[in-house]
Protein backbone atom coordinates (compact mmCIF):
# COMPACT_ATOMS: atom_id res chain seq x y z
CA UNK A 1 0.00 0.00 0.00
CA UNK A 2 2.60 2.14 0.61
CA UNK A 3 4.18 2.06 -2.64
CA UNK A 4 0.49 2.63 -3.87
CA UNK A 5 0.64 5.64 -1.66
CA UNK A 6 3.57 7.32 -3.38
CA UNK A 7 2.62 6.79 -7.16
CA UNK A 8 -0.62 8.86 -5.79
CA UNK A 9 1.13 11.75 -3.84
CA UNK A 10 3.44 11.77 -6.79
CA UNK A 11 0.90 12.35 -9.33
CA UNK A 12 -0.96 14.65 -7.12
CA UNK A 13 2.85 16.27 -6.52
CA UNK A 14 2.64 17.02 -10.38
CA UNK A 15 -0.81 18.61 -10.93
CA UNK A 16 0.90 21.22 -8.38
CA UNK A 17 3.97 21.85 -10.66
CA UNK A 18 2.78 22.16 -13.86
CA UNK A 19 0.47 25.24 -12.75
CA UNK A 20 1.62 28.72 -14.34
CA UNK A 21 4.21 30.25 -12.39
CA UNK A 22 3.11 33.41 -10.38
CA UNK A 23 5.96 35.54 -11.54
CA UNK A 24 7.69 34.89 -14.58
CA UNK A 25 10.84 36.60 -14.05
CA UNK A 26 11.57 34.62 -10.95
CA UNK A 27 10.72 31.44 -12.78
CA UNK A 28 13.34 32.80 -15.81
CA UNK A 29 16.11 33.25 -12.85
CA UNK A 30 15.66 30.11 -11.39
CA UNK A 31 15.23 28.50 -15.08
CA UNK A 32 18.75 29.68 -15.77
CA UNK A 33 19.92 28.76 -12.15
CA UNK A 34 18.53 25.37 -13.04
CA UNK A 35 20.21 24.86 -16.47
CA UNK A 36 23.40 25.84 -14.84
CA UNK A 37 23.79 23.17 -12.27
CA UNK A 38 21.67 20.15 -13.56
CA UNK A 39 23.15 20.82 -17.04
CA UNK A 40 26.42 22.94 -17.54
CA UNK A 41 27.74 21.20 -14.68
CA UNK A 42 27.45 17.97 -15.74
CA UNK A 43 28.84 18.35 -19.18
CA UNK A 44 32.77 17.36 -18.09
CA UNK A 45 31.88 14.13 -16.70
CA UNK A 46 29.52 13.25 -19.76
CA UNK A 47 32.07 14.16 -22.03
CA UNK A 48 34.93 12.24 -20.28
CA UNK A 49 32.66 8.83 -19.76
CA UNK A 50 31.24 8.91 -23.30
CA UNK A 51 34.75 9.38 -25.19
CA UNK A 52 36.19 6.28 -23.41
CA UNK A 53 33.09 4.28 -23.53
CA UNK A 54 32.69 4.88 -26.99
CA UNK A 55 36.83 3.49 -27.52
CA UNK A 56 35.82 0.40 -25.21
CA UNK A 57 33.12 0.09 -27.21
CA UNK A 58 35.02 -0.26 -30.32
CA UNK A 59 37.56 -2.22 -29.26
CA UNK A 60 35.57 -5.28 -27.86
CA UNK A 61 33.84 -4.92 -31.16
CA UNK A 62 36.87 -5.03 -33.01
CA UNK A 63 38.21 -7.89 -30.75
CA UNK A 64 34.98 -10.14 -31.21
CA UNK A 65 34.76 -9.74 -34.71
CA UNK A 66 38.59 -10.30 -35.58
CA UNK A 67 38.03 -13.07 -38.22
CA UNK A 68 38.73 -13.01 -42.28
CA UNK A 69 35.51 -13.39 -42.91
CA UNK A 70 34.15 -10.57 -41.25
CA UNK A 71 34.15 -6.91 -42.87
CA UNK A 72 35.99 -4.39 -40.86
CA UNK A 73 33.59 -1.45 -41.43
CA UNK A 74 31.10 -3.66 -39.28
CA UNK A 75 33.37 -1.94 -35.93
CA UNK A 76 32.17 1.09 -36.87
CA UNK A 77 28.84 0.55 -37.31
CA UNK A 78 28.25 -1.81 -34.80
CA UNK A 79 29.53 1.02 -32.83
CA UNK A 80 27.89 4.01 -33.74
CA UNK A 81 24.46 1.86 -33.68
CA UNK A 82 25.45 0.87 -29.99
CA UNK A 83 26.26 4.38 -28.77
CA UNK A 84 23.11 6.02 -30.50
CA UNK A 85 20.62 3.77 -29.67
CA UNK A 86 21.57 2.59 -25.89
CA UNK A 87 24.83 4.00 -24.54
CA UNK A 88 24.24 7.60 -24.88
CA UNK A 89 20.37 7.70 -23.97
CA UNK A 90 20.26 5.31 -21.48
CA UNK A 91 23.55 4.84 -19.96
CA UNK A 92 24.06 8.58 -20.26
CA UNK A 93 20.32 9.13 -17.90
CA UNK A 94 21.42 6.63 -15.58
CA UNK A 95 24.50 7.98 -14.67
CA UNK A 96 23.04 11.62 -14.60
CA UNK A 97 20.37 10.24 -11.89
CA UNK A 98 22.44 9.75 -9.89
CA UNK A 99 24.73 12.71 -10.31
CA UNK A 100 21.78 15.13 -10.48
CA UNK A 101 19.32 12.88 -8.85
CA UNK A 102 21.09 13.64 -5.13
CA UNK A 103 21.78 17.18 -5.69
CA UNK A 104 18.28 17.65 -6.23
CA UNK A 105 16.72 15.71 -3.12
CA UNK A 106 19.07 16.50 -1.10
CA UNK A 107 18.99 20.31 -2.06
CA UNK A 108 14.92 19.95 -1.24
CA UNK A 109 15.45 18.12 1.58
CA UNK A 110 17.29 20.39 3.29
CA UNK A 111 14.61 22.67 2.67
CA UNK A 112 11.88 20.94 3.86
CA UNK A 113 13.80 19.73 7.30
CA UNK A 114 15.07 23.43 7.79
CA UNK A 115 11.34 24.66 7.28
CA UNK A 116 12.00 27.03 4.23
CA UNK A 117 9.36 25.29 2.36
CA UNK A 118 7.10 26.10 4.96
CA UNK A 119 8.02 29.80 5.12
CA UNK A 120 7.12 29.87 1.37
CA UNK A 121 3.59 28.51 1.86
CA UNK A 122 2.68 30.55 4.56
CA UNK A 123 3.84 33.63 2.35
CA UNK A 124 1.70 32.02 0.12
CA UNK A 125 3.84 30.77 -2.90
CA UNK A 126 2.95 27.63 -4.42
CA UNK A 127 6.18 25.65 -3.41
CA UNK A 128 6.17 22.64 -5.45
CA UNK A 129 6.06 24.81 -8.57
CA UNK A 130 8.27 27.34 -7.79
CA UNK A 131 10.87 24.91 -6.66
CA UNK A 132 10.17 21.72 -9.68
CA UNK A 133 8.86 23.40 -12.96
CA UNK A 134 12.53 25.05 -13.62
CA UNK A 135 14.39 21.85 -13.03
CA UNK A 136 11.52 20.02 -14.99
CA UNK A 137 11.95 22.49 -18.06
CA UNK A 138 16.42 22.29 -17.59
CA UNK A 139 16.49 19.04 -18.15
CA UNK A 140 13.90 18.14 -20.79
CA UNK A 141 14.92 20.84 -22.89
CA UNK A 142 19.01 20.68 -22.01
CA UNK A 143 19.31 16.73 -21.47
CA UNK A 144 19.06 16.09 -25.25
CA UNK A 145 22.16 18.34 -26.20
CA UNK A 146 24.17 16.53 -23.34
CA UNK A 147 23.20 12.91 -25.19
CA UNK A 148 24.47 14.40 -28.58
CA UNK A 149 27.39 15.71 -27.25
CA UNK A 150 27.96 11.94 -26.08
CA UNK A 151 26.71 10.61 -29.15
CA UNK A 152 29.01 12.16 -31.13
CA UNK A 153 31.99 12.12 -28.65
CA UNK A 154 31.19 8.10 -28.25
CA UNK A 155 31.41 7.73 -31.92
CA UNK A 156 34.27 9.78 -32.19
CA UNK A 157 36.02 7.72 -28.78
CA UNK A 158 35.93 4.95 -31.02
CA UNK A 159 37.69 6.58 -34.04
CA UNK A 160 40.36 7.38 -31.58
CA UNK A 161 40.76 3.54 -30.20
CA UNK A 162 41.79 2.73 -34.14
CA UNK A 163 45.22 3.78 -34.53
CA UNK A 164 46.07 3.78 -30.53
CA UNK A 165 45.34 -0.45 -30.85
CA UNK A 166 45.92 -1.01 -34.66
CA UNK A 167 42.38 -3.17 -34.32
CA UNK A 168 41.22 -1.13 -37.07
CA UNK A 169 41.83 1.40 -39.85
CA UNK A 170 40.31 4.81 -39.92
CA UNK A 171 38.84 4.82 -43.23
CA UNK A 172 37.14 1.33 -42.14
CA UNK A 173 35.64 3.00 -39.22
CA UNK A 174 34.62 5.61 -41.28
CA UNK A 175 32.76 3.71 -43.97
CA UNK A 176 30.74 1.66 -40.82
CA UNK A 177 29.56 5.18 -39.33
CA UNK A 178 28.66 6.05 -43.17
CA UNK A 179 26.78 2.90 -43.27
CA UNK A 180 22.69 2.35 -43.10
CA UNK A 181 22.46 5.59 -41.29
CA UNK A 182 18.87 6.76 -40.17
CA UNK A 183 18.22 9.56 -38.65
CA UNK A 184 15.09 8.04 -37.28
CA UNK A 185 17.43 6.37 -34.67
CA UNK A 186 18.74 9.62 -33.75
CA UNK A 187 15.06 11.10 -33.25
CA UNK A 188 14.39 8.09 -31.48
CA UNK A 189 17.46 8.46 -28.48
CA UNK A 190 16.06 12.11 -28.11
CA UNK A 191 12.68 11.09 -27.25
CA UNK A 192 14.22 8.66 -24.80
CA UNK A 193 15.96 11.10 -23.39
CA UNK A 194 13.46 13.78 -22.79
CA UNK A 195 11.27 11.27 -20.99
CA UNK A 196 14.70 10.26 -18.97
CA UNK A 197 15.00 13.49 -18.04
CA UNK A 198 11.67 14.17 -16.86
CA UNK A 199 12.40 11.33 -14.56
CA UNK A 200 15.47 12.77 -12.80
CA UNK A 201 13.91 16.07 -12.34
CA UNK A 202 10.69 15.20 -10.57
CA UNK A 203 11.25 11.14 -8.93
CA UNK A 204 14.43 13.15 -6.72
CA UNK A 205 12.34 15.85 -6.42
CA UNK A 206 9.35 13.88 -4.85
CA UNK A 207 11.38 12.65 -2.34
CA UNK A 208 13.48 15.38 -1.43
CA UNK A 209 10.00 17.73 -1.03
CA UNK A 210 8.33 14.88 1.23
CA UNK A 211 10.96 13.86 3.59
CA UNK A 212 10.51 13.80 6.93
CA UNK A 213 12.99 14.44 10.06
CA UNK A 214 16.78 15.46 9.90
CA UNK A 215 19.99 15.41 8.04
CA UNK A 216 20.01 11.51 7.91
CA UNK A 217 16.53 11.28 6.71
CA UNK A 218 17.92 13.41 3.68
CA UNK A 219 20.23 11.51 2.71
CA UNK A 220 18.56 8.31 2.95
CA UNK A 221 15.79 10.00 0.75
CA UNK A 222 19.25 10.86 -1.88
CA UNK A 223 19.66 7.15 -2.28
CA UNK A 224 16.40 6.14 -2.13
CA UNK A 225 15.74 8.54 -4.94
CA UNK A 226 18.86 7.56 -7.05
CA UNK A 227 17.49 3.81 -7.25
CA UNK A 228 13.66 4.37 -8.20
CA UNK A 229 14.92 7.11 -10.77
CA UNK A 230 17.21 4.28 -11.98
CA UNK A 231 14.87 1.29 -11.82
CA UNK A 232 11.85 3.80 -13.71
CA UNK A 233 14.71 5.06 -16.56
CA UNK A 234 15.12 0.90 -17.18
CA UNK A 235 11.72 0.34 -17.20
CA UNK A 236 10.93 3.20 -19.44
CA UNK A 237 13.89 1.87 -21.64
CA UNK A 238 12.03 -1.54 -22.47
CA UNK A 239 8.29 -0.03 -23.31
CA UNK A 240 9.77 2.89 -25.26
CA UNK A 241 11.97 0.45 -26.98
CA UNK A 242 8.86 -1.64 -27.91
CA UNK A 243 6.58 1.35 -29.03
CA UNK A 244 9.40 3.18 -31.22
CA UNK A 245 11.11 0.59 -32.52
CA UNK A 246 8.94 -2.55 -32.29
Amino acid sequence: MKYLHNIGLYFLMLVQVFKKPQKRKIFRESLFKEIDELGLKSIGIVAFISFFVGGVVAIQTALNVDSPWIPKFLIGFATKRSIILEFAPTFMSVILAGKVGSYITSSIGTMRVTEQIDALEVMGVNSLNYLVLPKVVAAVFFYPFIVLLAMVLGIFGGWVSGPLTGLFTSDNYIEGIQLDFQPYLVRYALIKTMVFAFVIATIPSFYGYYVKGGSLEVGKASTQSVVWTSIVIILLNYFLTQMLLG
